[in-house]
Order: structure tokens, then sequence, then C-alpha cells
């Protein structure tokens, strides 16, 4: 038995692995917890088990490294996207598979990948499924697998608190959005893979490597994670009217119907912002900025993902 793809339909071979390690954020929740994880482990027959607990994903990255160090042929990654990022950064380049175990607030990588919120099947996936490897983003020097933006983007997650958040996950994006939708148009010019493409007034630039963003918006309808491209959006919308008339052709899947949004793709994409503004990566958000450097690294992660096990 086994869960179709996202990614494709080719057959997977089960996956012996040796040393197996554990990175999770101990604040989230997932089935019975990590009691269950460790027997779910167990019960797998994983004997060599690397373990580690962190407080906050950004300490995430020194136990993935540790967790190198030891030998670790395969990372579970516990956690929301904030910690898959974290992790995913680390992890990239190195061929270690990660595995994900969804118990964040959204887990859109995760969703997009087809990787259920079911503590077991995740396990399962996770030791026999099917090892992808996938392009990430890099954005000013930091991976990121979801996507990444600037200006609204950025001021909306710095102001998701995580008590609002917690309460009401998805919506709590909308809910501080349509509280601070004052965000402001800024003078941006936008390269793409050398050419000018965008010269004027936006209020928000996104950069997307899958197709389901935050909030559960399908804002890129093309977008792949395996296909060495980046999805680059850049938004008009000023004010809460025209905000609102976005967002609900981006709900709707009809994003490039917005006369407020203009879409492409590419590989290496240059941002110049005439005055600064928070940017964020995979829902967290980072500090003010007036030039994006992004770039995509293609199959710089191995993931596992559903497919069909003998």
């Amino acid at each position: 038995m086994g869960t179709s793809s996202t990614l494709g339909d080719e057959p997977a071979t089960a996956v012996r692995v040796g040393t197996v390690a554990v990175v999770a954020h101990r604040k989230k929740t997932l089935g019975g917890g990590l009691d269950e994880l460790r027997a779910e482990l167990a019960g797998a027959g994983v004997e060599d088990l690397v373990w580690y607990e962190v407080p906050k994903s950004r300490k995430a990255p020194k136990k993935v490294r540790k967790a190198l160090k030891k030998g670790a042929e395969l990372v579970f990654v516990w956690g929301g996207d904030g910690m898959v990022q974290r992790c995913a950064d680390t992890l990239a380049g190195s061929g270690v598979p990660m595995a994900i175990l969804p118990a964040g607030t959204a887990n859109l990588f995760a969703a997009n990948l087809g990787v259920p919120e079911d503590l077991p099947e995740a396990v399962r996936i996770g030791l026999h499924g099917r090892r992808r490897s996938l392009d990430l983003g890099r954005l000013n020097g930091e991976h990121f697998a979801v996507m990444a933006g600037a200006g609204f983007d950025g001021d909306l997650i710095r102001e998701a608190d995580r008590t609002l958040k917690g309460k009401l996950g998805r919506l709590a994006y909308m809910w501080t959005g349509l509280r601070h939708v004052r965000g402001e148009l800024v003078g941006t010019r936008i390269t793409v893979d050398g050419t000018e493409w965008f010269d004027g007034d936006a209020s928000c630039v996104l950069f997307g490597n899958v197709g389901t963003i935050t909030g559960g918006i399908p804002a890129f309808d093309d977008a792949r994670p395996d296909d060495g491209c980046l999805e680059v959006g850049v938004s008009t919308a000023d004010g809460a009217v025209d905000w609102a008339r976005t967002l609900g052709r981006m709900a709707a899947g009809r994003s490039e119907e917005s006369p407020f949004v203009r879409i492409t793709r590419g590989r290496k994409i240059k941002v110049r912002l005439a005055a600064p503004r928070t940017y964020e990566l995979d829902g967290g958000a980072r500090g003010e900025v007036t030039k994006l450097k992004v770039r995509v690294v293609p199959g710089a992660l191995t993931v596992c993902c559903p497919g069909p096990v003998p």
C-alpha cells in the first residue's frame, strides 16, 4: 500500500537505514506526541537512534549538524514549516534525506508533497518512501523550501504573533492581514535572469518553490519543487479593497487574472527596494532589507515523499 505522490508515479524501492536522527521542536504536537514517535521508530526496527529536542526552530541547525557528524543517514524533522526550513537550510547539499513529521500549524511543505498529518504514515514514508531530489530557493544566503517574500507578506507574518497563530492557525495570517493591510507601495525593481522584468511601485514580492503558500493560498498554479525554477510574483495592490480582490483571486486559484499581480519564473532574481521592507522565509519573519538576491538551487535537498512501497 502507499500514497500517490504529487511529484510523479515512478515506483519506489524500500530503503533500509542505519543511523536515524530525530530533530524535534518540543512545543509542537502530532498524534500521540514524541513518545509515540519513539514507539513507532522502535517498532519499525530502528536501533541506532540519535535524538535531539529544541525549544525554538532557530536552535535546530546546530542539532542537525551534530546528527550529521554522528553519521545520521536519515533525519526526521518534527515541527512546522519554520522548523523544516531551518533543517533544510542545514541539510542542503549533504545528500542525507529529510523526513518530515508535520507537527506545525500550516505544514505547507509537507502538504505540497502529500505527506499527511498522520504520525504512523509519516514515519512509514520516512523509512520506506521515495527519496526525491527537490529544489530549494536561496535568499540572501539562506535556503527556503516553500516560499519567501518581502513587503506586505513579511509585515503580515511578523504581525501574526505566536498566540494568535496558535489559536487560529492559517486563519491568523488572514486576520492579521485585515488588521495590518496598510502595506504601502514602495519603489521596486526586479531583474529576472539578467533582464529587467518589473520597475515600479509594489506592495509585495513573492518567490515560490511550490504552488500553495502562506495561508493555504494556491498562489503559483504551475510551481513544482523539481523543475529547476522559482516562481516570481509581484503585487501592486494598495489598501484593503485591492488586497481583498487580490486574495480572493488567489484563493480561487486565479492569481494571474488579478489586475494587481504579475507572475513569471526564473533561476536568478535580484530585487532593489526604495525603502527597507521586512522579508520572510517559509513563514518566518527576518529583518528589513533594501536588496534581495534570490536563486534556485536545483536538487539541493533529498526528501522522503509518498509513493508505492513494494
